[in-house]
């Protein structure tokens, strides 16, 4: 467990980076610290390994005051996440993952050994490891900055912003490698980001901070949400939050709708009318896009299957949350989302309005007595 007590950082100059901070990070939990730039977020991850010394207040790691620990020995023992992954340059990207096990004294063989499976289990093929960083893509250098981080099998691991450098499919790809991993490893983790749509959907808990280095709120992500402590917290997590709240709801028993589907081969001989569409799958039945009437028609004089469709917006499956099923629903041209199944087979449509439905009754309060 980590404990902030009353925790002040204030320079010399009189600016206060972090005001009297008190939390508990629990034990093999995921904290994201958010907040706009100068909040203090990152201050404040970068007193648990003593990067920075606070300057009042106590913060204990496991019991122990870090202020009395020595800080080399208290590092070695905590992964440490930046962002652009921070990798050593003029390394092999096996020995960069290496390097805090031959630190602490391992050998070079053998720490390159667990190096490679380490990067195995962050979804890198272990025949990089030969390679430098500047060989790899940036998605590929923040995945050996996490195996880096893991290989020594620290019990806390801290995350500063580590995916805000990369474009945004390659960022969501991270996020659920977080995910999955912790739910495998169960470290205790700090993660800050400016971000507040992924703090809401890697935390387990998260700390809003405002401009100097206020706390703001210390809660679950669907309490923040729900209920924000102030006009601050509620102008940070924005207007949306309503539709942001809906990831915490899951779409088990959302109806799904029968969805008028033809075949790309029996695409020419498809009759619609004027207000009606057809949903085009692949000849493996996968869904591929929405066409109309004047779509058929500018197939049938031979254009291709891009150019006389419109896209189908984002695929939904059942066991995912109503954001999802409402996502789907809202960018389909039609008002219907496509929802697949794990093999990406069409199982039918989902509507708004349904989705609106299940949420009420989801939050349906059960009357008492």
């Amino acid at each position: 467990m980590i404990t902030f007590e009353n925790v002040t950082k204030k320079y010399p100059d009189g600016t206060v980076a972090v005001d009297d901070l008190t939390l508990e990070v629990p034990e093999g939990t995921l904290t994201v610290f958010v907040g706009p730039s100068g909040c203090g977020k990152t201050t404040s991850m970068r007193m648990i390994n003593r990067m920075i010394d606070p300057t009042s207040g106590t913060l204990t790691v496991d019991g122990k005051d870090v202020t009395k620990v020595d800080p080399v020995k208290l590092r070695l023992g905590i992964g440490y996440v930046i962002q652009s992954a921070g990798l050593m340059p003029h390394l092999r990207v096996v020995d960069n993952v290496a390097t805090v096990p031959v630190l602490r004294g391992e050998s070079r063989r053998s720490a390159r050994k667990a190096a490679l499976a380490v990067m195995e289990r962050v979804g890198l093929d272990p025949k990089l490891g030969d390679r430098y960083p500047a060989q790899l893509s940036g998605g590929q250098q923040q995945r050996v900055g996490v195996a880096r981080a893991l290989a020594a099998d620290p019990p806390i691991l801290l995350m500063d912003e580590p995916f805000s450098a990369v474009d945004p499919v390659v960022r969501e790809d991270l996020q659920t490698e977080i995910l999955r991993l912790q739910s495998e490893l169960r470290k205790t983790i700090v993660f800050v980001t400016h971000d507040i749509d992924e703090a809401i959907k890697l935390g387990d808990k998260v700390a809003v901070f405002g401009r100097g280095g206020a706390l703001l709120q210390y809660a679950e992500p669907a309490f923040v949400l729900s209920n924000p402590a102030n006009e601050l917290v509620s102008a940070f997590v924005g207007a949306d939050r309503g539709y942001r709240g809906l990831q915490f709801f899951q779409a088990t028993g959302l109806p799904l709708h029968e969805v008028r589907h033809v075949a790309e081969s029996e695409l020419d001989a498809l009759t619609l009318r004027p207000d009606e569409w057809a949903l085009v799958t692949k000849d493996d039945g996968t869904p591929f896009a929405w066409i109309n009437s004047e779509g058929v028609e500018v197939h049938r004089n031979g254009s291709e299957l891009y150019d006389s469709t419109v896209g189908g917006g984002s695929f939904f499956r059942p066991d995912g949350t109503l954001r999802l099923a409402l996502d789907a629903a809202l960018s389909s041209p039609t008002g219907l989302g496509v929802a697949v199944d794990d093999d990406g087979q069409l199982l039918g449509g989902v509507k708004a309005d349904d989705v609106l439905a299940l949420l009420t009754e989801q939050r349906r309060v059960p009357e008492v007595g």
